[in-house]
Parts: C-alpha cells; structure tokens; sequence
C-alpha cells in the first residue's frame, strides 16, 4: 500500500489476522478479498484511492493471516473476522462509519455485517460478488469441480497426486478473470504462490459455499430494508459474476445504483483501478 501503510495485527481468539491502514480523510475504505486470492487484489486499486483512509485485510486462512488446521473456514466465520478488523481499528477510524467494499466470496460477510450494523456503514460496494442464490448465478468451472458434493472429493485427490494439474488449472481459471495479458502474467503466478498454503481454507469455504448462498435466499426481506447506499460496480464481461447477477442486487436493494465496467471481468479492481476507485470515492458516499 505504499510508504504510508501500517500493519494491524488483529486477534481472533488465539489467531492472528493481518491488516493494513492507510491514514486519509473519510470514513475508512475497507478492502475485502474472496477467493483464491487475497490482500493483493487490491495492489492497483488503492493509489487511486488517494487521500481516503483505507483498510484492507487477509480473511483466516489467507495471505499473510493465520491458517489454522482443522478450522471452520466459513462465511459466518469470516465475518467475525471483518468485525473483529473494524473493531481493531485506531480510535479516531473505528469510532465512525466504514465503507465496505466487497469482491466475490467477501460478498455474504461484508453484507451479513452491513445488516446487523446499518449505522455503521456510509455506503457498500459489491464487486462482482453474490450473496444468494439466483438462476442468473454461475460459478466457475474450477469452483463448481471443488465444491459440487462428491465431485469435489475426487477432485482434491486429483490434485493432490498431480500438482502440475493443479497449477495449470489455477492459472487458466484464474487467468480468465484479468482482461489485460500483462497483468495476467504479473500476478496469477504470485497468486498462486500464495494461493498454495491456504488451500485448507480455500476447500472449506468452498464446501460451505452451497450451504451459503441457500441460507441467505431467507435475508432477502432484509436487504430490500437496507436503506444504507450501494453501489454495485461489476465488470461486464465476467461469465459467471455476470450482469445478470449485477441487475439483481440493483433490484434489491432500496439505495443502489448500478456501474457496468466495460472491458473488465471477474477481477473488475484490477482491470478498471482508476474508474473503480473513482465510484468508491469521488462525490461518494452521500452523507446521511
């Protein structure tokens, strides 16, 4: 996050998540990563978000946070996790209102928490992320191999005897999700580096994931309540994250406007840093 970012250790019981803070005006920008990726998503997005206070954090089981064995890496888990980073916050960033700024897997625990605490959040961001489950939702191929009960289990075993298969299967699934050839190759190898010593959490979350996106089809009353504004920033060419699932959340929620960004994909922060970091930002949020 450059020369002005500080690392936040944060305590969840016995276990350790890293964060980091950029100190700036505003109520603090918070960062969440799904999967498989982490913190470093947002690499290109916040030089843009200039002067704003920003947070970004690992979830357990990711990047540089800890990864407990035998875990229960869940979404109700992770976001005990985004509470416990937003408490953890210095006073003068923790006493207000936050920003949520959600991608992919982050989406149930940014809006879980968003739910239960409507006067903490100025404004909410959904990144090509879900929440419930919807005929316009399509999960990607490597997504649907790990977390289709039974499939799933031949799967993991594959990939545990042929680690090659598990490395080109990361990079050609990954690598769909960033539109520009040159970033691609920057960043999937790291990712996949990183991507290696969460893979605990990365089948957990991913044997919790039907159960999830079932249970919260029972929230919709909620979100249709939820009067806090949203933004809801999609990268149009995503397949499985797709506008269809975009147009949904719009519908939902009673506060929203919608941003299809043309030219980007699943990882829309990483092709479109500037145009995102603009809608985050600029003019937004609205005070209430």
């Amino acid at each position: 996050m450059g020369t002005t970012a500080q690392a936040l250790d944060v305590m969840r019981g016995q276990h350790r998540l890293h964060a980091e803070v950029v100190r700036g005006t505003g109520p603090p920008v918070v960062l969440m990563h799904g999967f498989p990726d982490n913190i470093h998503l947002y690499d290109r997005l916040v030089p843009h978000l200039g002067g704003r206070q920003v947070v970004r954090f690992d979830f357990l089981g990711w990047g540089q946070s800890d990864k407990p064995a035998g875990y229960p890496y869940t979404a109700d888990n992770q976001t005990s996790d985004l509470a416990a980073v937003i408490e953890a916050l210095p006073d003068d960033m923790s006493a207000g209102q936050v920003v949520l700024v959600a991608h992919d897997a982050s989406g149930p625990p940014a809006i879980d928490w968003a739910l239960a605490n409507p006067t903490r959040v100025a404004g909410l961001v959904l990144l090509n992320t879900y929440y419930h489950w919807t005929p316009r939702l399509r999960r990607p191929p490597a997504i649907a191999l790990y977390s289709t009960p039974v499939v799933r289990d031949a799967a993991r075993a594959a990939v545990r005897r042929w680690p090659e298969l598990d490395r080109r299967l990361y990079r050609w699934q990954v690598g769909r999700f960033i539109h520009d050839a040159n970033v691609r190759n920057q960043m999937v190898p790291q990712l996949y580096e990183d991507f290696l010593p969460a893979r605990d959490a990365f089948w957990r979350l991913n044997d919790d994931l039907l159960g999830t996106v079932l249970n919260r089809r029972r929230r919709l009353g909620a979100l249709r309540a939820f009067t806090a504004p949203v933004r809801v920033v999609f990268g149009s060419e995503d397949r499985y994250l797709n506008p269809g699932v975009a147009l949904q959340f719009a519908s939902l929620f009673p506060n929203s406007e919608l941003h299809l960004i043309q030219r980007a994909g699943h990882y829309v922060q990483v092709d479109a840093p500037e145009r995102v970091a603009h809608l985050i930002t600029v003019g937004w949020p609205p005070k209430r």
